[in-house]
């Protein structure tokens, strides 16, 4: 077999071969032929290529050769087979990737959207040296472009003496393809050990944060040496890549990243700009129709959807070639990250990969009986290793003493060297141990070296981003009650991905090594009964969902926080809108350190999980049973509302809502319309309370709490007026709000969760309160407001004024740093002139020209002209920043006549 000078060993995959390539349909990112077989795209007709050039051909077919290339068709076949379909995933329905196929079994690390994800552990080495493309783990940022083959292009530009566009069949016709396999490692594989030590800003990825896949594509260098890239003496130093994608990072950008050029034109680099996958056109999830492969490096440098590739002096500018992808000191906090620049310090960039491994065989909650049979023979312990820019794996050991003594493990490298010496993919390993020394082990620990001697450091090494997470991987073991006269080992890994709970850093994080118990799986070579202690099902957890008993679930601990419900400083509708769920998500995303610990005294109990479910014997690495866990759920018990007409809040749920559309009040000011998921519906949100939207920024779920513009009995849609705190505006707040500058940049169509109602007062009409479920009237309400915090008050405003029986009286203090910032004062200024019983003051730093308000702060003469005096058919609302009431709207309450403590109800 003949192959070009500039190919791999690894000759391209066949087109025809069944299981392998499928039949490319019109609308679909199949492909319907190799396109070395001869498939002729037309040209771009604006631009001139020559013929692809027919390359000096060595003969460097062997017998070896053409095993390998059968090896990786069957591989891949086999994988294809054993793979269910992929589906249109229900739980990305109402959001922008809806229309893309998903495998059902992908652990999911963000939630609903953006979709992250890494498959079971178990079942990515089940397929071996080669992952299938359902089942190679995922890292979005956000919204996966809508591309087609047909009108996608890749610009190359900057310093290049003839810049171009080039069209994918351009891409594929005119340059010659490269194709050999490469794996594919997440810079935060095994992050969730780093977020037990102490949170870092990044989720939860567990050990499967990596796949390997049969990559084709054009030689980067290739590409830009026909654009004529320039010399170093004039300034070519680097080379930055874009994608398509519009996300929300620094206010709206792209994801962008470079490579200094040597790298870029380094022909042992082998980087490509990849079109296909495992012989298929790349899906989208994958970067369809092109993405940058760099062997060697993390995959935060192989920019998906790629559509510009810019000569530059300067490395890339783009907000995640900065803000991502750094390996900080330990002591540097994101405070300090901010506060110090550190994110701009060139020596933390991560670009190649460290050395690593993990254990995978035995898997998490395995147990091992020990008896007559499997005392006759070893017990095979398994995983993988990688290194990065190359290197070999060299070396894998593993201890069964805590390092005193190690084992020198079989490794299996499963790919020959590139013409250059390097390794692009990850290897197996294994080792015979006896039961018996297992049985006498406390943990299995492994570590790996390289060629150049790299290993990896016994204890984790923690950094705020969680990033190149490569200690000893170390699995517990623990010995189980014996049944049947039997014992068992029960190992168990240090965690689980993503919100799963289960692992002994888990158990060491929440001080309860003692009396947490787990479901015990079973091991195909006996039957073993499972145990379980002090654990809940989460139908059981479902039940506690009222005032009178409020359960919630928090990486899978259970916590009665019913003594709680009334003292939390946020209202009883903060808990009991998670009660009887798995919140994990939420309680982090809105909740201190300080919050985490006190949640610990509230602490009964683990969840269970059910629903195991064995695979054949064939399913894993040493022939083991490795269900998978699956938490049985149950449909949340809707409320019953007063609203006549359908509610689309309902309690303890996120419903997704449309943005329709989108107003410029002014350069910092919008108005958003979002639709109910029905026409017919109301929100249902009582007056005075809020609801909390829900969005992934930067990886983490955001919630902020938002009351609507709009009036409570709206049909169809609720409107939200929203300043956007912008980045580099304010210096004490120099990332600007994440949450607002994430709304300002969607688009009309896109989709938020909303989740409500929240909030501890209530509006019930006609000078009638509920504050935490007690009543409270007013004849007359002093009403005090800073900035976005109008939005409560304007809503208890429109409530009454809406009500033409209702005679409560309003006098409103709204302060705003300018005039400019002072929303929604076209209705307040309508309003007061068209009701004698409301009066509107306002209070700005420093006035216009003409300013006929108070300038300043708020003060005790300000209120005192503009409120009524403390009495007893009189109540204070107030919503602002929180030194705006405590250092101005209390103590000057308290000098006119109010207790706080009572008549003060701050929203």
């Amino acid at each position: 077999m003949a192959t070009s000078v500039e190919n791999r060993q690894f000759p391209r995959l066949e087109p025809g071969m069944n299981g392998v390539v499928r039949s490319f349909k019109s609308g679909s990112n199949h492909r319907s032929d190799s396109p070395v077989q001869g498939c002729n795209f037309p040209s771009s007709p604006e631009m001139k290529f020559p013929k692809k050039q027919n390359v000096m051909e060595e003969d460097s077919s062997s017998d070896d050769d053409e095993e390998n290339e059968n090896h990786y068709k069957d591989l891949i076949r086999r994988g294809n087979n054993e793979l269910e379909p992929s589906i249109l995933d229900p739980r990305d329905e109402a959001t922008a990737d809806s229309w893309i196929e998903r495998n059902p079994s992908m652990v999911r690390l963000t939630g609903k959207h953006p979709f992250n994800s890494e498959p079971p552990l178990a079942r990515l080495m089940h397929h071996g040296f080669i992952t299938p493309v359902p089942l190679h783990y995922v890292r979005n940022h956000g919204t996966v472009p809508k591309a087609t083959w047909e009108n996608w292009t890749v610009e190359v530009t900057g310093l290049v003496k003839r810049p171009a566009k080039f069209t994918m069949p351009q891409l594929v016709n005119v340059f010659s393809s490269r194709e050999f396999p490469v794996t594919l490692i997440c810079a935060g594989n095994r992050r969730k050990e780093q977020n037990m030590v102490k949170k870092t800003i990044g989720f939860n990825w567990g050990a499967a944060g990596t796949s390997t896949s049969v990559w084709r594509g054009v030689p980067l260098r290739a590409l830009l040496k026909r654009c004529g890239i320039l010399s170093r003496k004039k300034g070519a130093l680097n080379v930055c890549f874009e994608g398509a994608e519009d996300l929300p990072g620094g206010g709206g950008s792209k994801y962008g990243t470079s490579l200094r050029k040597e790298i870029a034109m380094d022909p042992s680099r082998d980087i490509i700009l990849a079109y296909m996958q495992n012989g298929e056109r790349l899906t989208p999830d994958h970067g369809f129709p092109v993405r940058v492969i760099i062997p060697g490096f993390i995959g935060g440098r192989m920019v998906k959807w790629l559509k510009r590739i810019v000569v530059t002096t300067q490395e890339s500018d783009n907000y995640y070639h900065f803000k991502d992808n750094k390996v900080l000191p330990s002591h540097v906090d994101a405070e300090l990250a901010n506060a110090e620049a550190w994110w701009y310090k060139p020596e933390h960039i991560i670009n190649e990969l460290n050395i690593n491994s993990v254990i995978t065989t035995p898997c998490h909650e395995e147990i091992l009986p020990i008896n007559s049979y499997t005392n006759e023979r070893p017990y095979t312990l398994k995983g993988y290793a990688y290194s990065g820019g190359g290197k070999k794996v060299t070396r894998v050991e593993v201890t069964l003493d805590g390092g005193e003594t190690w084992h020198v493990c079989t490794l299996d490298h499963q790919e020959k060297p590139t013409k250059y010496g390097k390794y692009w993919c990850w290897c197996f390993w294994s080792l015979d141990v006896e039961v018996l020394n297992l049985l006498g082990a406390k943990e299995v620990a492994v570590r790996a070296w390289d060629e150049t001697h790299n290993t990896q450091p016994e204890k984790l090494i923690w950094n705020i981003m969680g990033m190149m997470n490569n200690c000893w991987f170390r699995v517990k073991t623990n010995v189980c009650k014996p049944h049947r006269g039997e014992i068992g080992i029960v190992f168990e890994h240090p965690t689980q991905p993503g919100n799963q709970s289960g692992g002994w850093m888990a158990k060491e994080r929440h001080l309860e090594t003692t009396e947490a118990n787990q479901t015990l799986k079973k091991s195909v070579s006996s039957p073993f009964m499972n145990t379980t202690s002090k654990t809940y099902s989460m139908s059981e957890v479902k039940k506690h969902n009222s005032p009178q008993s409020a359960w919630i679930v928090v990486h899978g601990h259970i916590y009665d926080c019913t003594r709680f419900v009334n003292d939390h400083p946020g209202g009883a509708d903060s808990i009991l809108i998670n009660a009887g769920t798995d919140c994990t998500e939420e309680f982090e995303a809105i909740h201190s350190d300080k919050a985490q610990k006190m949640l610990e005294g509230y602490r009964i109990g683990e969840l269970v999980t059910s629903g195991y479910a064995s695979d054949s014997s064939t399913s894993s690495p040493n022939n083991s049973v490795h269900g998978a866990s699956n938490i049985s759920q149950l449909s949340t018990i809707k409320e019953i509302t007063p609203f006549t007409r359908p509610v689309a809040l309902v309690p303890r749920e996120k419903i997704p809502c449309k943005l329709i559309e989108k107003t410029s009040i002014s350069h910092d000011v919008r108005r958003f319309r979002f639709a109910l998921p029905s026409e017919e519906q109301v929100l249902g949100l009582p007056v005075g309370k809020h609801i909390f939207v829900c969005a992934v920024i930067d990886d983490k779920l955001c919630m902020r709490a938002y009351t609507p513009s709009s009036s409570i009995d709206e049909v169809g849609y609720f409107d939200l007026v929203v300043k956007i705190y912008f980045k580099n505006v304010h210096p004490r707040f120099p990332n600007g709000g994440l949450m607002s500058q994430f709304l300002d940049s969607l688009e009309v169509g896109s989709f938020i969760d909303v989740k409500g109602p929240l909030g501890h007062i209530e509006y019930t009409g006609r000078g009638n309160f509920l504050v935490q479920g007690k009543p409270k009237f007013a004849r007359k309400l002093a009403m005090i407001a800073g900035g976005s915090g109008i939005t409560p008050i304007y809503q208890v405003l429109q409530a009454i004024l809406k009500d033409p029986e209702d005679d409560t009286e309003m006098y409103v203090v709204y302060a705003n740093r300018t005039e400019d910032d002072i929303l929604l004062r076209e209705e307040l200024d309508g309003w007061a002139k068209k009701f004698d019983r409301l009066k509107v003051w306002y209070v700005v730093e420093k006035g216009k020209e003409g300013w006929e308000y108070s300038e300043g702060f708020i003060t005790e003469t300000i209120l005192r002209e503009h409120i009524p005096q403390g009495s007893d058919d009189t109540l204070a609302l107030a919503c602002g920043p929180p030194p705006m009431i405590k250092f101005a709207v209390q103590p000057n309450l308290e000098k006119i006549n109010y207790d706080v403590k009572d008549s003060l109800l701050l929203f």
